[in-house]
């Protein structure tokens, strides 16, 4: 069925009936999840004929990672609003962690020829920061640091006037001065949507929109006992009254809901709703709907109100490469695809000091990898996906362990662990307990399988698996890159809203559990991406 549509649009497109894009190739549509990887909360604004994405990355920096797109389907990361956080040592992993905190559901506007974001860190002091540039890919200035919008969406107003709705359960309303630097003093400050009985649950994650007059306000909603859903509230002045219609309630591709995004126009006049999907073990995963306005309220889904398997769309043949990409090491400068676990320690890495590799020295004596500085991470991809890195471990020095991880708050871990002068390739599951403050609690370790190293080079592999009912990682490893020898057993990949918030990870580690000073040289991370 799906190949018979696919055809037909061809045809039509060849007959003319339908013009592609100016200059570029018709392609006849996409597929749903349109990114099988961790990108929540999306927030999506067009500027001209580009589309523009922000999403979470809490704890990972640098933050706050700002994509390009020009058809809503093909991606890339062209910068990021900020390089690190500094509200507390914690973001440094000194006096605790900030797993699951830092930047939190960031609201992208853009106004009179410059971009603006809005976040709030969900952790002390609770202060919202506000970002804005002329260029997403270059450098953005923070403008202001002002009150704690959780869930927060920016919104400026045909007259000039700028405001924020936020809040869970009731959302509320503040007005910020034009120029937003805080909050207008003698402003509104008002709640304008307050959930009527049937919202028994979650009540949440703002993103408002005007449109032919009204103000829509999209609101996640899960009341208690049935499926996630996407509401959305209308109303013609801003400060309401609200009335409520359920726009989006679906299950998809073997999990039971879909909610939680934002609506944006194409300039063909076309709506288009980027809904992310809880889907356990990768993290939660982008659905692109269609957008039928239908008395006047943004239905999203298709005809049945149900996320689409396929759409026939056009979509453009761009430079755009994904969310997840091979690295070489080779260009002297870290691709915009690699996050560092917290703030990194940028004395002790290096792009430059063997060229052609990525060097990790160690800089702190920690006790386990969810306390260790300048562990680098990318996004894993379902439906599965494969990562491989060769690491010179001639440098390692008694007491280091450095390695390959599926890295959340259960982590799969491929560790090479020096001992005086042994050393030895470990496959262990390691997870994580974490305290009040964040704090490192305790850490469960359990080693599946040990074997000695005689090599300098060593090439470390991991398979995962995110097809439904299955978030499954397993580890190999060799000595000349040809000839792979399994090692351990499957381990299970786990989404913990608890502890880091966030989909599995690759990351490749090195720290010291003795004495500083020793260094690894990752040659490259290799990359496939699986149908």
């Amino acid at each position: 069925m799906i190949r018979t549509v696919r055809n037909t649009l061809l045809a039509i497109f060849a007959m003319g009936f339908i013009s592609p894009v100016a200059g570029v190739e018709a392609h006849d549509g996409f597929s749903n999840p349109v990114i099988w990887a961790d990108v929540p909360d999306p927030d999506v604004i067009r500027v001209g004929d580009y589309f523009y994405m922000v999403s979470t990355t809490m704890h990972l920096m640098p933050g706050c990672p700002v994509m390009k797109s020009k058809d809503l389907v093909n991606w890339e990361t062209v910068g990021y609003v900020f390089d690190r956080l500094e509200d507390s040592p914690r973001y440094d992993l000194v006096d605790g962690t900030v797993y699951g905190k830092g930047q939190w559901a960031t609201s992208l506007r853009y106004h009179d020829g410059r971009f603006y974001v809005l976040f709030s860190p969900n952790d002390a002091p609770y202060k919202s920061y506000i970002y804005s540039t002329e260029n997403p890919a270059g450098k953005w200035d923070l403008v202001s640091r002002t009150d704690h919008f959780h869930d927060s969406s920016l919104l400026f107003d045909d007259d000039g006037r700028v405001y924020v709705f936020y809040g869970g359960g009731q959302i509320r309303l503040r007005e910020l001065n034009p120029d937003l630097s805080g909050v207008k003093e003698g402003g509104i400050d008002t709640t304008v949507i307050f959930p009527d009985a049937t919202e028994t649950g979650l009540h949440e994650g703002s993103r408002v929109v005007k449109h032919n007059g009204k103000y829509y306000a999209l609101v996640i909603s899960w009341p208690a006992g049935q499926p996630r859903r996407q509401l959305c509230y209308r109303a013609d002045n801003i400060c309401g009254p609200y009335e409520k219609k359920v726009i989006l309630e679906s299950e998809f591709g073997g999990f039971p809901y879909v909610g939680q995004g934002c609506i944006v126009d194409d300039s063909d006049g076309s709506w288009w709703g980027m809904i992310f999907q809880d889907r356990g073990g990768v993290g939660r995963v982008l659905t692109l709907n269609p957008c039928r306005w239908v008395d006047g309220w943004p239905l999203l889904g298709d005809e049945n109100g149900k996320v689409p398997d396929f759409m026939p769309k056009k979509t453009v043949s761009t430079e755009f490469a994904g969310v997840v990409a091979a690295d070489e090491f080779s260009d002297g400068k870290k691709s915009l695809l690699w996050e560092w676990n917290h703030n990194p320690v940028d004395s002790a890495w290096s792009l430059t000091a063997r060229p052609g590799h990525l060097r990790l020295s160690t800089s702190r004596v920690v006790g386990n990898i969810f306390e260790a500085p300048n562990t680098i991470t990318q996004r894993m991809e379902g439906p599965v996906c494969e990562g491989i890195v060769k690491m010179d471990i001639s440098n390692m020095r008694d007491g280091d362990v450095a390695g390959f991880a599926a890295i959340n708050g259960d982590s799969g871990l491929l560790s090479v662990l020096r001992e005086g002068n042994n050393r030895w390739l470990s496959a262990s599951a390691s997870s994580v307990s974490l305290g009040d403050n964040h704090e490192v609690v305790s850490v469960d370790d359990r080693e599946m399988e040990r074997v000695a190293l005689t090599t300098d080079d060593i090439y470390l592999k991991i398979n995962a698996d995110f097809n439904p009912g299955r978030d499954i990682a397993t580890f190999a490893y060799s000595t000349d890159g040809q000839n792979w020898t399994p090692i351990g057993s499957e381990f299970k990949m786990v989404f913990d809203y608890r502890r880091f918030f966030m989909g599995t990870r690759f990351a490749i580690y090195n720290y010291a559990t003795a004495s500083v000073g020793g260094h690894v040289d990752v040659d490259f991370f290799r990359y496939t991406k699986g149908d």
